[in-house]
């Protein structure tokens, strides 16, 4: 990592430096020129072939000529230089984004698919009582769901940027789907405490899959986010004639300047050093994108004392 910054650093200083040549050559070119049409000037003075006042004259619009031609020519390079510093910044920052994405992947796909294969080995080989298989049998399938729910984020994030994923509005009980969703999670996670407040007959027009999925990402960033022994808050509600699905957790909270950033691709909130919590960056990204398809909103506040909360807000069904 320290020899790609390295890297990056020497590119910029070159770059730096090249613009800077660019601009003290048309400098030197600029001063030449005009030191070069005053000895004319002077030239011709001398001859006193032509009127002095017609000569100054044609030194006046030389200068200006020079002014005027290496102003626009030095605006062209500067707006050049911005425009591809600009872009070979977003390209190194996309590329590290993607670097830190494959890492964190690989990360993700390898630790269910080692949980999975010592469970079923242990499985093989020992023999254990009712409990314990079923215990590791409850682990498998929950280390399964993960992969699953990865996989899902990879496969809708690619269908979605190129387009190839074909939308379905249909009017869907938003109620119970949220209601499957989370009690899902309260089978997966018997452990924590996950509390779940819905309205019963609330309908909004669009895809089941999606939806589902961006409850799911929700409710599984809160999971992640927050201390094992804190409570986690799912409430469905109409407000305002606006279906409202919140999200509550009491984890550390995100900080102001960082509340519009985690909706981007690949985007962790914290320290790349200092990140304990599993994920990929894409679930809000994909969260966001969904419901902003759904001409809903999708927004984070603090929770008070600690914590976050995330609103869904939904036209219902007609």
């Amino acid at each position: 990592m320290d020899i790609k910054l390295k890297k990056t650093g020497s590119i910029f200083i070159i770059y730096w430096v090249l613009l800077a040549y660019i601009i003290a050559a048309l400098v030197w070119w600029f001063i030449a020129l005009n030191r070069q049409n005053h000895q004319m000037m002077q030239l011709k003075l001398q001859e006193q072939k032509i009127t002095a006042k017609k000569i100054i004259a044609d030194e006046k619009r030389k200068t200006a000529q020079y002014i005027g031609e290496g102003a626009i020519f030095l605006l062209l390079i500067a707006a050049g230089a911005f425009f591809v510093f600009r872009s070979v910044r977003k390209q190194l920052k996309q590329s590290q984004e993607q670097q830190n994405f494959m890492m964190a992947i690989t990360h993700e796909l390898k630790t269910p698919i080692s949980v999975a294969k010592l469970n079923l080995e242990t499985l093989q080989k020992r023999k254990l009582d009712d409990v314990q298989q079923l215990r590791l049998i409850q682990n498998t399938l929950q280390e399964a769901n993960r992969l699953n729910a990865l996989c899902n984020n990879l496969l809708l994030s690619s269908q979605m940027e190129a387009g190839g994923y074909n939308i379905t509005f249909d009017e869907t009980d938003f109620s119970q789907l949220v209601s499957d969703c989370v009690n899902d999670f309260i089978m997966r996670f018997p452990k924590r405490k996950i509390n779940l407040s819905v309205q019963q007959d609330l309908f909004v027009n669009g895809d089941p899959l999606l939806l589902q999925m961006a409850i799911n990402n929700l409710t599984d960033n809160a999971i992640k986010y927050s201390p094992k022994e804190s409570a986690i808050t799912i409430e469905l509600k109409e407000s305002n004639n606006l279906i409202q699905l919140l999200v509550k957790d009491e984890g550390r909270g995100i900080g102001a300047e960082e509340k519009q950033k985690i909706f981007k691709k690949f985007y962790r909130a914290g320290n790349t050093s200092t990140r304990s919590a599993k994920g990929t960056g894409l679930g809000l990204f994909l969260s966001k994108k969904i419901i902003s398809q759904h001409n809903g909103n999708i927004s984070v506040t603090d929770n008070e004392p600690n914590g976050s909360i995330f609103t869904i807000l939904l036209k219902p069904a007609d």
